[in-house]
C-alpha cells in the first residue's frame, strides 16, 4: 500500500483535506461507534494534523494538540483509521509518526480502554483511574520520551 503522509497546521489544510478529515472522523466516532458528541471542537483550529492518503482516500488521521489545550503536555488525539484500510499496520505507523511529529519530552493522550495494550507498545503508561467520556470507557496515558 503506497501511502502518502502530511503534516499541517489547520491555514495550510485544503478544502478537501479537511472534508475528509471530518467525514472520516463521523464515519468511525459517530457511525461506527455510535456515539452522538461534539466532535468539531474548536481545538482543530490550533493543532496540527497528520493524514495518510491512499491516492484521494483518507487512510489514517490524527491530531497533534499543543501543551495546554488538552492536557499541560503535548497530546495526541481523533487516532482514526479508515474501517476498509484496518488491520495493515497502518495505524502502528500513524502513532510512530504522530510521536515523532509531537517532538515532545512527555505526551499524554486519552485513550480509549479497549487500545491500552496499543498504546502501552509505544511506551505510554496508565496515569489515571477509567472514566467515561461520551459513553466510552477511557484512560489518560502518557509517553515519556
Amino acid at each position: 500500500m503506497n501511502l502518502n503522509w502530511t503534516y499541517k497546521n489547520f491555514e495550510e489544510l485544503t478544502t478537501l483535506e479537511l472534508y475528509a478529515i471530518l467525514q472520516l472522523r463521523s464515519e468511525v466516532f459517530v457511525v461506527e461507534q455510535n456515539c452522538v458528541y461534539q466532535d468539531i471542537d474548536n481545538k482543530d483550529l490550533i493543532s496540527f494534523h497528520l493524514m495518510a492518503f491512499e491516492e484521494d482516500i483518507l487512510a489514517a488521521y490524527s491530531r497533534i494538540l499543543p501543551p495546554g489545550l488538552s492536557f499541560k503536555e503535548v497530546s495526541i488525539g481523533r487516532v482514526i483509521t479508515k474501517p476498509s484500510h484496518r488491520r495493515k499496520g497502518i495505524g502502528i505507523t500513524l502513532i510512530e509518526k504522530a510521536i515523532e511529529v509531537a517532538n515532545a519530552k512527555q505526551i499524554k493522550i486519552g485513550a480509549q480502554l479497549y487500545l491500552k495494550k496499543f498504546y502501552e507498545g509505544f511506551g505510554f503508561v496508565q496515569t489515571s483511574k477509567v472514566y467515561l467520556e461520551d459513553g466510552i470507557e477511557h484512560i489518560e496515558m502518557l509517553l515519556n520520551a
